[in-house]
């Protein structure tokens, strides 16, 4: 990698890049799914907290409209109670002149008592009944409070215009019962007329209740909540806190419908706030709740917390245990670059001992086995080099002056054949001409021609040997002639069948040579007519030839030769060199070889 994670020191191994692209790939996705949780809790815990918020205005929203709904259901009462406005119907009309004045009495004293049953129900309520004629019915002392100066405020007139049961609903004003001023400093009203069949007003009933008892229907709601009655301007009648009442709620929803809360969150100065509000059916007055966005969404919010905390520390622990299974899977592989680093440093007994049935326990076996080889190829090599310096020293002292040890032959030769003794020179000139082939001639390769005159001196040399002469005969293919071989490839052969196979006795050495497979491989052949060889040491020698061994042959002379070429070519040749013996007593023997010429040309 030669971007991103890979310029940093500790990704730049295989463990730190798979660990980087194991985080990249999981944090991603769980960074993206966290966020995506997020915002959906998000929407969903605002959801919740206005769901929250307006039923529990509906819960408020019942109390307050059932309080204002009994002071409707008093004067309700009143107004459709026969036997009260025929009373008020039959005062107003006759007035002073009534007369059954004990009867009028009596009905005034039913009505009062039929106030004071009508306020004894729920919540205290002040009912105050005024005739035209200036008669009034009160289930309260007119002396604490008359209600003839109820005509002295400025909603009264309004009254004029509100016929059957249409209610004139009065705001919150200073309470004027002077036993409640104490608890309560203000209050709040209906008003109704009273009307005979003609529409005439014939008088008026105002049911009056403290703020204090809707009061405290607020201050029941939670700390967090405030909630506010309000009349259609905005105007607060009634809240927790006195010092609300007269002033202006500004933030609201003003729902379409009455009875159905409508919510919003608005952005102040102190933050988001979660404004509630839903309209009375009773008088078209609004509750309006007012609480801090984070106070509403606070139970809700803490349970999305816990969940979104419950899966960061779970990412947390499964990416640790990732992480943790990642490193103990590529130990090995971390092991193993150690070992190769041992190993450049020419530690070649290293070894990385990793073993397993996946890939990198085969790796480090096949490592380790590779160690062995290298190991074993550097003890052949360094054998190899061994050898060949040997062989190279005793190539230099073989060739210690040698044209001083040829005009030496030559001069003995001369000297021999001046005394008369032809065959004596003739040895010593075969020999000193198979000298100069051996000595002189450094290359690795010669010809096959070269090599068949190096056989006809060594032959002629070895027939001046021995008692009876040796016959060599050649049957060499014309176009086998310059194909290069190896030099005394063919002089042990011939060697092994003079001494071995004729035992120094006349007999026939033949030789031949020729192309196979279209010029691709040369055959060699060396027979004799000798005496042969049972198969036990046909069958040793054989073994011998596939596998030699001439430290372990030197009870069996006859073998060392064949063993030699035998070596030399397949360490020249390879696998694609053969060599093959067969003999049968009194047959003789013959040794067949057979060389790719294809291959590369013998290494000097």
């Amino acid at each position: 990698m030669k971007g991103g994670f890979g310029r940093l020191p500790g990704f730049r191994s295989i463990r730190g890049k798979l660990m980087a692209a194991v985080v990249v790939c999981v944090l991603a996705p769980a960074l993206l799914t966290l966020l995506l949780f997020s915002s959906l809790a998000e929407d969903a815990v605002q959801r919740q907290a206005i769901a929250n918020a307006e039923n529990a205005m509906k819960l408020t929203g019942a109390s307050i409209e059932t309080q204002l709904g009994d002071m409707l259901t008093i004067a309700n009462h009143i107004q459709l109670n026969p036997d009260m406005t025929g009373y008020f119907k039959r005062y107003v009309r006759f007035g002073s002149e009534q007369p059954d004045p004990v009867g009028k009495f009596a009905a005034g004293s039913r009505i009062l008592q039929q106030l004071e049953s009508l306020s004894a129900v729920g919540d205290r309520s002040y009912i105050s009944i005024l005739l035209t004629d200036g008669t009034v019915f009160t289930n309260y002392s007119t002396d604490e409070f008359h209600p003839r100066r109820f005509r002295e405020e400025a909603w009264f007139g309004e009254l004029q215009s509100f016929i059957g049961l249409q209610s004139y609903w009065i705001p919150t004003s200073p309470t004027v019962f002077l036993y409640e001023k104490k608890n309560s400093p203000y209050q709040l009203s209906v008003a109704r007329t009273l009307r005979l069949d003609d529409s005439t007003i014939y008088g008026y009933v105002v049911v009056t209740t403290m703020e204090s008892r809707l009061r405290v229907q607020f201050e029941k709601v939670a700390q967090e909540r405030r909630v506010l009655l309000v009349d259609e301007e905005g105007t607060v009648l009634s809240g927790p806190e006195l010092s609300d009442i007269g002033s202006a709620q500004l933030a609201r929803v003003r729902p379409a419908d009455a009875g159905v809360p409508a919510s919003v969150v608005v952005r102040e100065d102190g933050g988001k706030r979660l404004v509630t509000e839903m309209r009375l059916g009773i008088n078209g007055w609004s509750l309006v709740s007012v609480q801090p966005y984070k106070e509403a969404i606070a139970n809700i919010s803490q349970i999305f917390n816990r969940v979104f905390l419950a899966q960061l520390l779970l990412f947390v622990a499964m990416l640790a245990l990732l992480v943790g299974i990642i490193r103990r899977l590529t130990y090995p592989l971390v092991h193993l670059g150690k070992a190769a680093s041992a190993v450049q440093r020419g530690n070649l007994e290293m070894r990385t001992g990793v073993r397993g049935p996946d890939e990198i326990g085969r790796l480090g076996i096949l490592f380790d086995q590779m160690l062995d080889r290298v190991q074993d190829m550097i003890r052949e090599i360094s054998a190899g080099q061994a050898r060949k310096r040997l062989a190279e020293l005793a190539m230099l002292q073989a060739q210690i002056n040698p044209h001083f040890l040829f005009n030496v032959l030559n001069s003995i030769r001369m000297k021999v054949l001046r005394s008369g003794d032809a065959d004596s020179a003739k040895m010593i000139s075969s020999l000193s001409r198979l000298l100069r082939m051996t000595i002189s001639r450094e290359e690795a390769a010669i010809t096959l021609h070269e090599e068949i005159e190096l056989l006809r001196h060594y032959v002629e040399l070895m027939n001046l040997r021995q008692k009876e002469g040796a016959d060599l005969v050649l049957d060499i293919d014309a176009d086998a002639f310059l194909v290069p071989v190896p030099r005394f490839i063919l002089q042990p052969l011939v060697e092994n069948a003079l001494l071995h196979g004729l035992s120094r006795s006349g007999g026939t050495v033949r030789v031949e040579a020729r192309l196979e497979a279209g010029g691709a491989r040369l055959l060699l052949r060396v027979e004799d007519d000798g005496a042969g060889m049972d198969e036990p040491s046909l069958e040793g020698l054989r073994r011998r030839l596939e596998e030699p061994r001439p430290q372990e042959a030197s009870a069996a002379e006859a073998s060392i030769g064949l063993s030699n070429v035998g070596e030399r070519m397949r360490l020249m040749y390879g696998e694609g060199f053969a060599i093959e013996a067969d003999s049968s007593p009194g047959r003789g023997t013959s040794v067949t070889m057979r060389v790719p010429l294809p291959a590369a040309r013998p290494a000097e």
